[in-house]
């Protein structure tokens, strides 16, 4: 019998392409919704519902393996008081759901694999390259990425191996970064934001997926893993590259630090702010990316 993999967030970006892997590689897949679906070739549908504490158990019973994905967008609304704690509880408690059903049932699956941000290192600004073993930083999206990785600690207590994606920014077709950045650079008006001197440590949807894919066959994989690009890409270089993909020059001005604020409030900080990582950790498994240029990532995305 095929192994399963139990997806939440799996009708997501990375989900839908993660999906596809799993199949592609013989595994079945199980995925959480907040709404029933009707089951394709390959893959289950399961209702849950984190806010009333619901969930179909033959979902995580069935399992063989746990992606966790599942979160509410960090950019997709503005910072407030609300709004954080959606981000946070959509991560925790949710994990949580699906943690109390294995504990409940002392069910063992073969690995928990949660996702979780390189945000976790800070909203920074500096040379120094964060390594796995970089202090998390104390400003909104760090303490989300803490406690996001702390409820998957739960999974290591009940003695299953646990793997925490630190991911950068994803790039990929009709998702991700490139989502809410393709529409203004396709109509001429990109431009870098602030003083564009901000790192982007960026990562491909593929190399990301084959990540995933390696946190549950490699069984050696624990722990925390950054999957990134670690090539200095600054939001200057980021922004250049991507407008000559779409065939100009940048001729516009940077974005004023003070209007991304005075739009985005505090959520401004992640973009305005950005660090080096390393990735040396997941390449010292022997893990090769496939996307280690950005030119080519990017045409890839784009074409």
């Amino acid at each position: 019998m095929n192994k399963n993999v139990l997806i939440t967030g799996g009708t997501g970006f990375i989900g839908k392409y993660l999906t596809k892997m799993l199949l592609d590689k013989g595994y079945t897949v199980s995925i959480l919704t907040r709404s029933s679906k009707p089951n394709t070739e390959g893959i289950t549908y399961y209702v849950w519902d984190v806010t009333n504490r619901s969930i179909d158990e033959e979902a995580v019973l069935r399992a063989d393996y746990i992606i966790h994905l599942a979160g509410e967008g960090i950019a997709e609304k503005r910072w407030t008081a609300k709004r954080k704690a959606e981000i946070i509880d959509s991560r925790t408690l949710s994990a949580q759901l699906i943690y109390t059903i294995l504990k409940k049932h002392n069910k063992k699956i073969e690995a928990f694999v949660s996702a979780s941000a390189v945000g976790i290192y800070g909203a920074l600004n500096g040379e120094g390259i964060c390594t796995e073993n970089t202090l998390p930083g104390n400003d909104f999206v760090g303490v989300t990425c803490q406690k996001w990785e702390k409820t998957a600690d739960l999974f290591a207590d009940l003695g299953i191996r646990t793997v925490k994606i630190r991911t950068g920014l994803v790039l990929g077709r009709n998702g991700g970064l490139l989502k809410k950045m393709a529409p203004i650079f396709k109509a001429g008006l990109g431009s870098a934001l602030g003083s564009g001197k901000q790192y982007m440590p960026w990562i491909h949807i593929y190399d990301l997926c084959a990540i995933y894919l390696e946190a549950i066959e490699n069984k050696d994989m624990t722990g925390a893993y950054n999957a990134t690009i670690n090539d200095s890409t600054t939001n200057s270089f980021f922004s250049k590259l991507l407008a000559r993909e779409y065939g100009y020059f940048i001729w516009l001005p940077n974005v004023p630090a003070f209007v991304l604020r005075l739009i985005l409030g505090e959520m401004a900080t992640a973009i305005l702010a950005g660090r080096r990582v390393s990735s040396d950790k997941i390449k010292s498994l022997g893990f090769r990316f496939k996307f280690k240029n950005l030119k080519k990532a990017l045409a890839d995305c784009i074409k």
